[in-house]
C-alpha cells in the first residue's frame, strides 16, 4: 500500500494487463477447508482482509484456527502462526492428530496418545513415527506433516515482546524467505502488546486491530485472529455475539469478517428438546459458527460443525443450522 493516487482508468488498465496475462486481478482467496463456510465467505480467507474468530473459552477457537491453517498448507500455501498460548510441540501434536483423523476417521489415534508419545510416556522407543507406528494412522500422519512442515512457520509469541512491529517484521521475513504471502494467524489478538506507550485496554485493542488490518493491506496477506470474550460474554444464560468480544467496537469496525462460535446445546430453542430429549446429547456434539459480519458476502448465517476434540479437530463438512436458535441459553448453570 502507498500514498499514490490512481485514477479509475489506471486501475482498469492495470486490471486488463493482468487478465490478458492470465493472472487474477482480484484479491487472492485461500479456502479454509470448512464447508459450507467457504461458500458463504466467497471462497475463504481473502488477502488484504482481517478475519476474527471469537467464542467462549474451551470451545475450540484455537482448534479451528489450526485446522484452517493445516488446510492452507496442505493445499500448497504458506502459513505463519503467532502462538501466544501454545508451544511449537503442542502445535505439532495437533497437526499429527488432524492428519491421522483425515486418514482413519474417528478410529484414528487420539490426541492423548500422540501427547504420550511426544512426552516419552508411551513405553515405546524411536522417533515419533516409530512410536506411533502401531496406532491407527499414526506413522502415516507424521509422514504427511513432514511433507508440508517447511511451509508452516510457528512463532512462539510473548505478550511482553511480540508487538505489531515484531509481527510485521516476521511476516516480511517469511515472504522474503519463501517468496510466498502467508496466511497469518494470531492466537490471540488481545495478547498482542503495545510497547511504545501506555494505553487503556480498549485503546490497546483498537491499536492492535488497526495494525493487523493495516498489515493485511500493506503486505497483501490474509490475517486471521482469534479473539477473547469480555466478562459479559461468558455469563451463563447468554449467547455470545460480536458485541461480547473484548474491545468489540474496534474489532467489529476494523474486521472484514467476524465469526463467533457457540455450543449448540446452549443456544438451541427449548422446544427442540421438549419433544425429543435425545436431542440434548446430540446437540452437545456440535458447535454453531455464526458469520456475524461479512463484507464480501452474506452475514447472520448459522452453520454447525461436529466436535472431535479427542482428535483435536472438527469435522470440516458442516451444514446450516435447521433448528431455531435463541440469544438466551436454555440451560443456565
Amino acid at each position: 500500500m502507498s500514498d499514490q493516487v490512481f485514477s479509475l482508468g489506471d486501475v482498469l488498465a492495470a486490471t486488463d494487463r493482468r487478465l490478458d496475462a492470465g493472472l487474477t486481478a482480484a484479491a487472492r482467496v485461500t479456502p479454509t477447508g470448512f464447508h459450507p463456510l467457504d461458500t458463504y465467505l466467497a471462497g475463504g480467507l481473502r488477502a488484504g482482509e482481517l478475519t476474527l474468530l471469537g467464542g467462549p473459552q474451551g470451545l475450540g477457537k484455537t482448534t479451528m484456527a489450526l485446522q484452517m491453517l493445516r488446510n492452507v498448507v496442505v493445499s500448497g500455501g504458506t502459513g505463519l502462526y503467532f502462538s501466544f498460548e501454545h508451544d511449537p510441540a503442542t502445535v505439532l501434536e495437533r497437526f499429527v492428530a488432524i492428519e491421522a483423523a483425515s486418514r482413519n476417521g474417528i478410529d484414528a489415534v487420539p490426541l492423548r496418545r500422540i501427547r504420550e508419545a511426544m512426552e516419552s510416556l508411551d513405553g515405546h522407543s524411536g522417533g515419533l513415527a516409530e512410536r506411533l507406528s502401531h496406532a491407527p494412522g499414526g506413522a502415516e500422519a507424521v509422514d504427511a506433516v513432514e511433507k508440508y512442515a517447511s511451509r508452516l512457520h510457528i512463532h512462539r509469541a510473548s505478550g511482553g515482546v511480540t508487538d505489531l512491529a515484531a509481527i510485521k517484521a516476521m511476516v516480511s521475513q517469511v515472504i522474503a524467505e519463501t517468496g510466498s504471502a502467508p496466511v497469518v494467524v494470531v492466537d490471540y489478538l488481545q495478547k498482542v502488546p503495545v510497547l511504545d506507550r501506555p494505553l487503556s485496554e480498549e485503546d490497546r485493542i483498537t491499536t492492535v486491530a488497526q495494525g493487523l488490518k493495516d498489515l493485511a493491506l500493506e503486505r497483501d496477506v490474509a490475517v486471521f485472529a482469534v479473539v477473547a470474550s469480555d466478562k459479559e460474554g461468558i455469563v451463563s444464560g447468554r449467547r455470545m455475539r460480536v458485541h461480547h468480544l473484548r474491545g468489540a467496537a474496534a474489532l467489529a469496525y476494523e474486521a472484514d469478517v467476524v465469526l463467533v462460535i457457540n455450543d449448540k446445546y446452549d443456544v438451541v430453542a427449548r422446544h427442540h428438546l421438549v419433544f425429543d430429549v435425545g436431542n440434548a446429547e446430540r446437540f452437545r456434539d456440535f458447535v454453531v459458527v455464526t458469520i456475524e459480519k461479512n463484507r464480501t458476502g452474506i452475514d447472520r448465517i448459522d452453520l454447525e460443525f461436529r466436535k472431535r476434540f479427542e482428535q483435536g479437530r472438527f469435522e470440516t463438512e458442516g451444514s446450516p443450522v435447521s433448528e431455531q436458535l435463541v440469544d438466551e441459553r436454555v440451560f443456565v448453570e
